[in-house]
């Protein structure tokens, strides 16, 4: 990466756009590029983004561009796809959000591509591996957005329960980022101090640990219900990610990477804590799960195996 920071967002959308926003407001990067299969939009949006730079913290080139500008870029976020529709299963949706992802994959590379790829598209586990196999990149350099926005709410309901800054809450969601995810609570942290000994020690029930994941797990479908998309939250979320990349942070952020047996599972993208740096994936952060913890996850896993084979499979 060279001193320009560049990012192409590919899907102008509820998510792409909530992500233009937030580099925008933070002054993440020097270029932000715009693709979509809507031309007139992301010209609207270049526009409606350009009037905000007065007051950018950062100065920054905004343009609606096409997949040659991935030539030079050093981070390509796909956020285009299809919305789950009434009726329509995970798996129905994987199927035709893969067709996208891989035809907008092979887009990009055959720019020249040589940066990384972050990719938010849902199932984003799945859509992350399709990335992984169409690219051929190294899997350091293919990186899904995961549980990072699972976990963030999962800290903010911790921090807004014991009434602590949520900045001093070291919790983790593991596995996909969906219904089968996973918190292992005895690797969570209030500062330096055990959640589970806080609980303990202030006689606060345990089976409120429950109740606080299943308000993570609830949150997407709570928010979908009332406002019909979420995209702040990931919005935020992604720039996060993308300032971890870019000010070599060597962060611990729990993304979606490629398993090679570190938590006794080979051959998927599956939500865990990674080290990310200016090299994408520096390495992933294993930790040692109690037996119950990791049949939860290994569960997880065999959902995305599973899920491989029924839906994407045959298009690799």
């Amino acid at each position: 990466m060279d001193d320009n920071r560049k990012v192409v967002i590919v899907g102008a959308g509820f998510v792409g756009t909530s992500l233009a926003y937030s580099l925008l407001n933070q002054g993440t990067v020097d270029e932000l590029v715009l693709v979509d299969i809507n031309k007139d939009k992301t010209i609207g949006e270049e526009m409606d983004l350009s009037d905000g730079l007065p007051y950018s913290p950062h100065k920054m080139n905004i343009k609606a561009g096409s997949y040659k500008d991935c030539k030079n870029a050093d981070i390509v976020v796909i956020t285009a796809g299809l919305n789950q529709k009434p009726g329509q299963s995970r798996l129905e949706l994987a199927v035709e959000n893969a067709k996208i992802i891989k035809d907008i994959t092979k887009n990009v590379m055959e720019n020249n591509f040589k940066g990384i790829f972050i990719v938010a598209t849902n199932p984003v586990d799945l859509m992350s591996y399709v990335v992984l196999k169409s690219s051929g990149l190294p899997k350091s350099r293919v990186i899904g957005s995961g549980t990072v926005l699972d976990t963030a709410r999962l800290r903010y309901l911790i921090a807004e329960y014991l009434e602590v800054s949520s900045k001093n809450v070291h919790a983790y969601i593991l596995g996909e980022h969906g219904d089968s995810s996973l918190v292992p609570w005895e690797h969570c942290y209030i500062g330096c101090k055990k959640m589970t000994d806080i609980m303990e020690e202030s006689n606060l029930p345990m089976e409120d640990l429950k109740k606080i994941h299943d308000k993570v797990w609830n949150a997407a479908y709570e928010i979908i219900e009332k406002k019909k998309a979420t995209y702040y939250g990931i919005g935020m979320a992604l720039n996060r990610l993308i300032k971890a990349i870019f000010n070599d942070e060597n962060a611990i952020l729990t993304v979606s990477t490629y398993q090679e047996g570190e938590y006794n599972q080979e051959g998927i993208y599956i939500g865990v804590p990674a080290i990310i740096n200016r090299q994408g994936v520096k390495d992933i952060l294993k930790l040692k799960l109690n037996k119950r913890d990791q049949e939860k996850f290994n569960h997880s896993c065999e959902i995305m195996k599973e899920n491989i084979k029924k839906s994407i499979e045959d298009l690799l």
